[in-house]
């Protein structure tokens, strides 16, 4: 499979897990118009705010309309264009006020799927099914992103597990909840999101395991192709366990 489709793949499996996170917050704005879609959901994370190109067909109207919509609301948020096909919105980026950020935002595919490594010796990875380890999930993922948790629990909301397509892990080492996961599965591919390990935690594996175990479920489920945004600094890691970068984003700021 060509670079150009597992992109295609990873944009619209990003979309669905932005659709669904907003769909967990209260009064949260899903708008698309021009091949734009405008995610917003208030909360004072960038990240949990976002413009992104849907179409290929995308207009200027629609940018416009999707970064009025966000800057309406009065949090801060991101545009992400992909390099080489979204490239002619930055110009009109700057011009409604938005500044660019240094760096690239590599989106990685892995296809076919390959087993990763299993979970560390006397460490345990749950996919959760009720209340209890949600809360365990939250507060490890607040824990682990050092972001407030009255900030990530109305991004995950109440029920995320029984949500159509989605997965929630939490990992236990000893059992403390130390590491985070969740994947959503649009058509073929597998989403990878939320890895997040708590400080005290950090450099055992822990995240490459809990990578490996939502792309393995989503492989038992059917998928044949996994997705995920990586940081440059998680980005080697993610090459170490099969995924390459298939297409970078340029960020902006609003």
């Amino acid at each position: 499979m060509d670079d150009a489709t597992l992109a295609g793949l990873e944009n619209d499996n990003m979309c669905a897990w932005l659709r669904v996170s907003c769909g967990q917050v209260s009064g949260s704005l899903v708008q698309t118009d021009g091949g734009v879609t405008a995610f917003g959901t208030g909360l004072p994370i960038p990240l949990f705010n976002q413009v992104v190109v849907t179409d290929h067909d995308a207009t200027n109207a629609g940018m416009t309309a999707a970064i009025r919509a966000l800057q309406s609301r009065g949090s801060s948020f991101y545009l992400v264009l992909r390099r080489g096909i979204d490239d002619r919105f930055g110009p009109l980026a700057a011009d409604l006020g938005l500044t660019f950020e240094e760096g690239v935002l590599p989106g990685m595919a892995m296809h076919p799927n390959r087993a990763g490594p299993g979970a560390p010796e006397g460490h345990e990875i749950r996919r959760i099914t009720d209340a209890a380890g949600l809360d365990d999930h939250i507060r490890t993922l607040a824990d682990g992103f050092e972001i407030p948790d009255p900030i990530v629990r109305p991004w995950i909301g109440e029920e995320l597990w029984r949500r159509d397509g989605c997965a929630v892990y939490v990992g236990y080492t000893d059992g403390r909840p130390v590491t985070t996961g969740f994947g959503i599965r649009t058509g073929r591919t597998i989403g990878v999101y939320n890895i997040a390990t708590v400080a005290t935690a950090r450099r055992h594996g822990y995240g490459a395991a809990m990578t490996a175990r939502v792309v393995a479920d989503g492989a038992a489920d059917g998928c044949d192709v996994a997705i995920l945004q990586a940081s440059e600094m998680g980005r080697p890691i993610y090459e170490r366990l099969g995924f390459r970068t298939v297409i970078g984003r340029d960020v902006y700021r609003g």
